[in-house]
């Protein structure tokens, strides 16, 4: 047997062995089963690699959303009142484990959430406007403190709706929007 048949060989079972033991159940698309025009340096090995007929297996995963909850179950709702900037209220009904952030963003609220839910800005800060709701919530980290000192218009109930998830306990919860939002970069400190 020459060499490149060998090879040839060789790159056909590979490619059948990578079709059977194969679990993805995902989109295939065939190479290209042309021998291409390489240049006269490339060798042979690369060229029979190219010109290999394989398959090659393509899968793709959903991208996740701002706003990506799900509708609550008929007789687990949970209720949330945004008061907006305009002081209109919008009482929604949501899942347990649904975050504030979430929310708004899935009823279009003007809630930013410029660092996508990772606590590391202050554009989804909330004022609880009362003080027993306040106090059924588990109490702010480290990360959650240090993002509320830069917020615009911070109270003694402010929190930051990406680390506020609704549970039995929250039911009922009223938030309003601050009037505006600061959204501080760690670019904005150079010097």
């Amino acid at each position: 047997m020459s060499t490149p048949r060998v090879l040839r060989q060789s790159l056909q079972r590979l490619a059948q062995h990578a079709r059977c033991y194969s679990k993805t159940t995902t989109t295939t698309a065939p190479l290209r089963t042309q021998p291409q025009r390489l240049p006269t340096a490339w060798s042979t090995t690369t060229q029979l690699s190219a010109s290999a007929s394989a398959r090659r297996s393509l899968s793709t995963s959903s991208a996740l959303q701002h706003g990506h909850v799900d509708p609550p179950k008929p007789g687990e709702e949970l209720y949330v009142t945004f008061i907006d900037k305009d002081n209109q209220t919008h009482r929604l009904a949501v899942s347990e484990g649904d975050n504030l952030l979430d929310i708004a963003q899935a009823h279009d609220l003007e809630m930013e959430g410029a660092c996508g839910g990772s606590c590391a800005c202050s554009t989804c800060h909330v004022i609880v406007q009362d003080q027993d709701m306040y106090d059924r919530m588990p109490e702010p980290d480290d990360d959650e403190n240090d993002m509320l000192d830069l917020a615009f218009g911070l109270t003694e109930t402010s929190r930051l709706g990406c680390q506020v998830h609704m549970t039995k306990e929250l039911d009922g919860l009223v938030v309003k929007l601050p009037s505006m939002t600061r959204n501080l970069q760690a670019s904005d400190f150079k010097s």
